[in-house]
């Protein structure tokens, strides 16, 4: 979905140092709204060309061990996780990058090796983001489970051994995982029916992940690969940006907080683009571009920035990704936000 938007490098020669990722020349960052914050990526478990044995046992962050990793799910079409968890954190890596943000991964290809839970969590604590984001999908059967769907984030049960993964994962790790929580609902995606998941949040004390790494994690299992609906959107492109696209605006919200009252009351203008070729004639309302207030409430909430982000949602929903095309025509190019179009411009390209 994403060859060519970005290019390598990321771990590099060992799964615990991370670098920052570089930009292909077909994605250039276009905003500066998150500049100075680093945000670390980790697309769940490895592809297939690799040696590991996934059965070696590492800190689990709570006195105990486990297994170095899993091998992930596999939805009912026969899509592996890990290709789905890399394709949404590629379009995440996209975004984020086009507003400014450094960021960091926790493997270089869908193809190799990503390292083993701990070294994952060794190298989000050592890249000094401001947030790390683990990317998941669930399953919860081998065949078809229409009863069972629905996103949930992973937070670790309090507390946890480790005083700095402790601190990290109660106060910014859980309002992280909030933010994230509220994005996703108001992307409308439905919270997990399963698994004990309240309000969209399963408390665990099983996933080392969190109780090993010392940043605030968010832990996203973006749908149940065995049920029809969830895992037609994991599967689909259209369907992977609009997980992408909740995952961005909830770490921009983390990020930039909720803007000043004055700036929320006034909110941004809105102009319409022209619908692309061949489709309805339901004209695309984007906001015109609007400077997120500087200053941070009491109170972490939304942003404008995200609200704009957000604003492109209705449009692959519409119009498929593909139809999104028609939003970065020269005649309809000064009607569109420049985070928008760079943005666009960057999850479209050589496709």
């Amino acid at each position: 979905m994403c060859t060519g938007i970005i290019g390598v490098g990321v771990l590099v020669s060992a799964p615990a140092v991370a670098a920052p990722a570089t930009p292909s020349s077909t994605a250039s960052a276009v905003g500066t709204e998150l500049s100075g914050k680093t945000v670390f990526l980790d697309p769940g478990h490895q592809g297939g060309a690799h040696s590991e044995n996934l059965q070696r046992q590492v800190n689990d962050g709570r006195g105990g061990t486990k297994n170095c990793q899993t091998t992930g799910m596999t939805t009912l079409d026969g899509v592996p996780e890990h290709t789905i968890n890399w394709k949404v954190s590629e379009l995440v890596r996209s975004s984020l990058e086009s507003l400014g943000a450094t960021v960091k991964t926790s493997r270089a290809d869908d193809t190799g090796w990503g390292g083993c839970v701990d070294d994952r969590a060794r190298a989000a604590g050592e890249s000094g983001a401001d947030v790390a984001v683990s990317i998941h999908a669930d399953s919860t059967s081998t065949t078809t489970d229409a009863d069972k769907h629905g996103f949930h984030l992973i937070v670790p049960t309090l507390p946890i051994p480790s005083a700095a993964a402790d601190a990290a994962q109660s106060e910014g790790g859980r309002s992280a995982s909030t933010l994230m929580r509220d994005s996703y609902v108001r992307a409308g995606f439905e919270p997990a029916n399963y698994a004990g998941v309240e309000n969209g949040i399963q408390e665990r004390s099983d996933v080392a992940g969190p109780a090993l790494t010392t940043v605030p994690l968010v832990f996203v299992e973006m749908g149940n690969g065995s049920n029809p609906d969830d895992a037609a959107l994991l599967e689909s492109s259209d369907g992977q940006l609009k997980h992408a696209i909740a995952i961005s605006t909830g770490i921009i919200d983390y990020l930039l907080g909720s803007d000043t009252a004055e700036a929320s009351s006034a909110g941004p203008a809105t102009t319409t683009a022209a619908a692309p070729a061949g489709a309805k004639t339901t004209d695309i309302t984007v906001p015109t571009a609007t400077a997120p207030s500087t200053e941070r409430s009491a109170v972490e909430g939304r942003s404008a920035l995200s609200g704009l982000l957000e604003s492109v949602s209705p449009s692959v929903e519409s119009f498929g990704v593909d139809g999104l095309r028609g939003l970065v025509t020269p005649d309809n190019v000064s009607s569109v936000s420049t985070f928008a179009r760079g943005l666009l411009k960057q999850i479209l390209a050589d496709r």
